[in-house]
């Protein structure tokens, strides 16, 4: 059954798939103006997003050639397939390839498959596979080797950091303005966001920093933990971990941790995972019990653990798990939350670090739909045009509910804001360029420096939808 199709401009992007990142990404992507189409096989799911957001709508298989064709597969500038099952994800994106010239996006997560993501891409011609279980295992992980931060993000390939932090009751933090923070602190450091009662700022010298203050920073990595000693705070990674829970986020995390000489003990109730959990992880502590079971956990030494992390199907026993860790323990916890609603009722509880799979699948999605989108106006425009490969976003970021954007361009050719000091551009309100790299050097940038071709560029913006660097100049 086909439903209502809107004139729209931007990319022609046809969506497989109406689960929570499917949602997800039709609404962000529907917002930037692109022509969505999506293809489910629950009738009700599609009825009820084509209506909400006012696209086109398919109820049917998504491997299906017929079906693809009517939802416009040889028209279309990217099909992305984002099911429960990888078999069907990398059939639809097969299919496609074999009908049409459009790029194909994945969602993997089995991890036989994902070993063999550089294969898959080559033999079945993918422009992007995308495992959501294991970008939130990196992203645990980076946490677990910074244990006071909320969130670590990676930009610049690893060079360059984004910490977010809370300022404590005693923080040597509280009470001092963003002007002497720079005069105390520690060079290529940059305070660029805070977030407080609900608000989000981006900074200047007179803003005043205070306890209870959600604050971001972005620093070289290697200046991080020196920054952070420097006030005060904890910055030796965990030496061990519970984790609740033994599917694939549980490996995929494991996995990396005991890599890095981190202890892990992970709490299943199904026997037969527990098997293959010993198998795949024999150097993890493998413990076949209901991880919900408080007295389980105190048999199993949570009080003395030093990172918790519940990683159950269930948001709401990860969330009970989460809170009677903090009560028990002095244990760094991280909570994985699926469901992306109910946003403020979870930062209402003080959980700690908090992580979203779907969020992180559908912005690394996002991303790369704004740097096509904008290499082929470009082309468009420019006969000498870049290609789609040549794409300018490196990284983007959402933060503080969707509300500030941070984004890492690439510059690739001279622009308007080239070789001119920062001071002399003419920006846009509520931004700020958070660091500059050139070729491997994090610059926090002074009114003197010059963005380069051949930089990237890390700007911070309570605007959204910027797909090029000279978005930032009025």
């Amino acid at each position: 059954m086909k439903f209502k199709k809107p004139v729209k401009s931007g990319l022609s992007i046809i969506i497989v798939g109406c689960g929570k990142v499917g949602n997800a990404l039709v609404r962000q992507l529907s917002k930037e103006g692109h022509d969505i189409t999506i293809i489910d096989r629950s009738r009700e799911k599609v009825m009820e997003i084509a209506n909400q957001y006012d696209i086109m709508g398919l109820a049917g298989n998504g491997a299906s050639y017929s079906v693809q064709m009517e939802a416009g597969i040889e028209a279309a500038d990217m099909l992305i397939a984002v099911t429960d099952s990888d078999e069907l994800n990398l059939l639809c994106c097969t299919v496609a390839k074999h009908v049409s010239q459009c790029d194909t996006v994945a969602r993997v997560r089995t991890p036989d498959y994902s070993t063999e993501a550089s294969y898959l891409r080559e033999k079945l011609g993918l422009t992007m596979i995308i495992n959501p279980e294991l970008e939130a295992a990196i992203e645990a992980t980076r946490i677990l080797c910074l244990p006071t931060a909320l969130e670590v993000n990676s930009f610049a390939h690893g060079q360059a950091e984004l910490i977010k932090l809370k300022i404590t009751e005693g923080s040597m933090l509280d009470g001092i303005s963003i002007q002497e923070f720079g005069k105390r602190g520690i060079a290529n450091v940059l305070i660029c966001m805070i977030e407080r009662a609900g608000e989000v700022y981006i900074p200047w010298g007179d803003f005043v920093m205070q306890k209870g203050d959600i604050l971001s920073f972005v620093a070289h990595r290697k200046t991080v933990k020196s920054f952070m000693q420097k006030f005060g705070l904890k910055t030796k990674q965990v030496k061990n971990t519970m984790i609740v829970g033994g599917g694939k986020a549980a490996y995929y995390l494991a996995n990396q941790l005991l890599g890095m000489g981190i202890s892990v003990q992970i709490i299943e109730q199904n026997k037969a995972r527990c098997e293959e959990l010993s198998i795949l992880l024999p150097k993890a502590v493998i413990i076949n019990a209901d991880g919900s079971d408080e007295e389980v956990l105190f048999e199993e030494g949570i009080e003395n653990v030093e990172s918790f992390i519940p990683l159950t199907g269930i948001d709401e026993e990860n969330i009970m798990l989460t809170l009677h860790a903090k009560q028990v323990s002095n244990a760094k916890v991280i909570t994985k939350i699926n469901r992306i609603t109910f946003k403020n009722v979870i930062n209402s509880l003080d959980l700690g670090s908090v992580i979203y799979p779907k969020y992180i699948t559908s912005e690394a999605i996002i991303a790369y739909v704004r740097a096509k989108n904008d290499s082929m106006e470009s082309t468009d425009s420019n006969s000498a045009g870049s290609s789609a490969s040549d794409s300018n976003i490196e990284t983007l970021y959402h933060m503080f509910d969707h509300r500030v954007e941070a984004i890492e361009f690439r510059v690739t050719k001279s622009s308007a804001v080239t070789g001119k000091p920062l001071a002399e551009l003419k920006l846009n309100d509520e931004i700020l360029i958070s660091f500059i790299n050139r070729n491997g050097t994090i610059i926090i940038p002074s009114g003197q420096d010059c963005i380069l071709e051949g930089d990237t560029v890390m700007i911070v913006t309570t605007h959204t939808g910027f797909t090029d660097i000279q978005d930032i100049l009025r």
